[in-house]
This record gives C-alpha cells, sequence and structure tokens, in this order.
C-alpha cells in the first residue's frame, strides 16, 4: 500500500497522534539488520531527508500541491 504514495505530496499521520505535514515520499528502504522497513520522505521546499519507520504510521493524507499553489498566489 505504501508504494502507491511514492513521488506523491501527503500529511503523514502517526500512531503517536503527531502529524508531518506536505512531504513527498520519495522511496521505501528495507533494514536487513533491524529487520524493519523505512520510507523516505522530503519537506516541501527542502533538500534534507526524514527517514521513518513505517510501522509508526498509522495513515497518510494525500494533498493537491496545485490547489495549495494557487491559494497562495491569491
Amino acid at each position: 500500500m505504501a508504494k502507491s504514495f511514492l513521488g506523491k505530496n501527503v500529511n503523514l499521520h502517526l500512531k503517536d497522534g503527531a502529524v508531518i505535514i506536505n512531504v513527498q515520499l520519495s522511496e521505501l528502504q528495507n533494514d536487513e539488520l533491524k529487520r524493519e522497513t523505512f520510507v523516505k520522505c522530503i519537506p516541501y521546499g527542502k533538500e534534507n531527508e526524514l527517514r521513518i519507520p513505517l510501522r509508526s504510521i498509522a495513515w497518510a493524507e494525500i494533498l493537491n500541491i496545485s490547489l495549495i499553489l494557487t491559494s497562495q498566489t491569491d
């Protein structure tokens, strides 16, 4: 299911109640030593990447980035 969000801008809702807003999911990574899958994401307008364990994500909300960009110019 997570693969369907790759390349899209989303708000990530974590299981602890936190929300990471407007990030683009760039890649899924498997860590063989920890036996865990991580999601690499890039915050909008930034170059640095975040690595978040897939198991800590409750759900992802897809954003329409063109809607956000047009509302900022009004």
